[in-house]
């Protein structure tokens, strides 16, 4: 007999013990004609049961059937329904639905066809149907969440994302259970799905572990550090290794900085050294490889340097390639990003252009707000295709900067004090830095170079005037420094904050 007779058979007496189990254990709230519901593989495959309620019941069709499995009606009332499975045409599939009435739980089991497990590769998990069963064998790659048990597996025909694991007895959440590590050769079974484009193995059942032949024990970069010094050094790693020596691979884009110096297979001893740092934090996959004569064995682990923070406008922020490089820009803040509910990211801007800086830790514990001078750091980072600052942290408040008015400015602000005033321009006295008078109709404030944003330098500073299109009669704002230079206030080199042409009033 051949094998899928055998399991059929099985199958059907199965079902035959179960009904006959179930008629000494109906439950007296709700009772099914059967628990067991078997659709036929071909077009249009339905079957009725009868559902006989004492009370309102509903019906839950697990979300993992949801795509081939329907059940109509999903709810009704006390008395008799005809509740109706049905699915498309496909075999080796399977499902529990529950069936809930007056507090109690009744569970009927559905099958389409002879459930059995194909062993396969990854390519053919990859190109297969979804709700099928496959059985994989290959080597843990990475591992994502270590709750549920989320990881990669790769046999060199391609790699499958794993989407939770069972622990020994069937129960979710225990992943740790397992010891499973990086570079471990495992068995798995679970029936396939795609979301989002993505192809994965739900809730597996582990089959078979073999451990791998060679694990990274520890990495030493010396006493108290946690990463390369940014002027260069080595790092020590100790490795068991149970195969046939030890062979270490690094990464194209690691190999002018980080090589390999030293390696003693009998002690488990590798030694890597890195070059100085002139960039940002940077970082390497170093993988470690054996074998046994038949297969290579392998393990990971992340060597780290630190780096110097790069100084940068917010122009070249933006024109600098995602990364870890972590740079540092300063600017005024010109608004909050509302859409951040923890109230900790910003757009800041400088004379080169402007940014939102997302989530910087540490803004939260000072007094900075919009209209200040600020400097921040973190990395080149992008949503929806949107430039903007992530891993960020909150340096320095470099200038509180106070709106005031020109009478104010005048009578009562402070000398170096920062400030933000408002007037209409009366006169320009230099059209190439900004040099330019301004009245709020009784007093005249003189503006001693307006340049075009925080940083600008050299060149840089001039030409707002023509770039902004301003002119007498415009209301303009400026932000910036006091002094008095022959008895007389004035803003001593200050920023563009906005201009109101005449006619726009």
């Amino acid at each position: 007999m051949k094998l899928k007779y055998i399991f059929a058979s099985i199958v059907a007496t199965l079902a035959l013990i179960s009904c006959e189990k179930e008629a000494d254990h109906y439950l007296k709230e709700v009772k099914v004609s059967t628990s067991y519901v078997s659709l036929s593989t071909g077009v249009g495959a339905n079957t009725p049961i009868t559902v006989t309620a004492t009370d309102s019941w509903n019906i839950t069709v697990p979300q993992s059937a949801a795509s081939w499995l329907t059940v109509s009606p999903l709810s009704g009332g006390a008395g008799e329904t005809t509740v109706t499975f049905s699915a498309p045409a496909g075999e080796g599939r399977n499902a529990e639905v529950i069936l809930t009435c007056a507090g109690k739980t009744q569970r009927i089991n559905v099958i389409q066809g002879v459930v059995t497990v194909s062993n396969a590769t990854c390519a053919e998990v990859l190109s297969g149907p979804d709700d099928k069963t496959y059985r994989v064998t290959g080597v843990v790659t990475s591992i994502v969440n270590t709750t549920y048990g989320n990881w990669y597996l790769n046999d060199g025909t391609g790699e499958v994302y794993i989407y939770g694991t069972l622990d020994s007895k069937g129960a979710t959440k225990n992943f740790l259970s397992w010891g499973l590590e990086v570079g471990d050769e495992i068995t798995v079974e679970g029936p396939k799905t795609t979301y989002n484009g993505t192809v994965e193995l739900v809730d597996v059942t582990v089959v078979k572990i073999n451990k791998s032949l060679i694990k990274v024990d520890a990495v030493d970069y010396g006493e108290n550090l946690d990463a390369i010094p940014v002027d260069g050094g080595d790092v020590n790693i100790t490795v068991s290794c149970k195969g046939n020596g030890i062979d270490v691979v690094i990464p194209e884009s690691a190999k002018t900085w980080l090589g390999v110096t030293f390696i003693d297979n009998s002690e488990g001893l590798v030694r890597l050294s890195a070059r100085p740092n002139e960039g940002g934090d940077r970082s390497a996959t170093v993988t470690f490889i054996t074998t046994d004569g038949r297969k290579d064995y392998t393990s990971e682990t992340v060597i780290s340097q630190k780096g110097a923070i790069v100084a940068a406008t917010v122009k070249e922020f933006l024109d600098a390639a995602e990364g870890s490089v972590v740079y540092r820009v300063s600017g005024v803040i010109t608004s909050m990003y509302a859409s951040d509910k923890q109230n900790k990211s910003f757009y800041i801007r400088d004379y080169s252009g402007e940014v939102l800086i997302y989530r910087a830790e540490g803004f939260e514990k000072t007094d900075a707000k919009v209209g200040d001078v600020v400097t921040v750091t973190g990395v080149r980072t992008s949503y929806k295709d949107t430039p903007q600052m992530g891993t960020t942290k909150f340096e320095s408040l470099d200038h509180v900067v106070t709106e005031i008015s020109i009478a104010d400015f005048l009578e009562s602000g402070q000398n170096n004090a920062w400030y933000r005033v408002t007037g209409t321009v009366t006169e320009i006295a230099n059209d190439v830095y900004g040099n330019i008078y301004i009245t709020d109709g009784t007093k005249i404030l003189y503006i001693y170079g307006c340049y075009p944003g925080v940083g600008a330098t050299g060149d840089a500073r001039k030409g707002v005037v023509a770039d902004k299109g301003i002119k007498v009669g415009d209301k303009l704002t400026v932000f910036g420094p006091k002094s008095v230079y022959k008895d007389v206030p004035q803003v001593n080199g200050g920023y563009f904050w906005s201009v109101t042409p005449a006619n726009a009033e």
